[in-house]
């Protein structure tokens, strides 16, 4: 099954700039989304960007205009590129995959199956 693998998160001041990377160990062909969530201390998993198999995007209002889901289909690799960023965005980023995301739920944690251990964005 695909095993997600995240990279790039770190430190940066508000205002600066992060691009998140998730490497899948297998083809994500069968994934009909791909997404980014995040979750930061004592609060819920939140969805911010997700994208599909047919290259539509969805993404959670506070990140729109600053942030962008893209994936490289050759590299297996989903990107979050991560903009403006602010202190309310610090939290424990994680990537999600399935192949039965339902339409209109791809911002939802209970939709996806497949995650990976996170990398950490601390803006301050």
């Amino acid at each position: 099954h695909v095993q997600l693998v995240e990279s790039g998160g770190g430190l940066v001041q508000p205002g600066g700039s992060l691009r998140l990377s998730c490497a899948a160990s297998a083809v994500t062909d069968a994934a009909n989304c791909m997404a980014w969530f995040r979750q930061a201390p004592g609060k819920e998993r939140e969805g911010i960007a997700a994208l599909d198999s047919g290259g539509s995007t969805a993404y959670k209002e506070s990140v729109k205009g600053r942030f962008t889901i893209s994936k490289d289909n050759a590299k297996n690799t989903l990107y979050l590129q991560m903009n403006s960023l602010k202190v309310e965005d610090t939290a424990m980023y994680y990537c999600a995959a399935d192949r039965l995301v339902r339409t209109g739920r791809e911002l939802k944690v209970d939709e996806y199956s497949r995650w990976g251990q996170g990398t950490q964005v601390t803006v301050s």
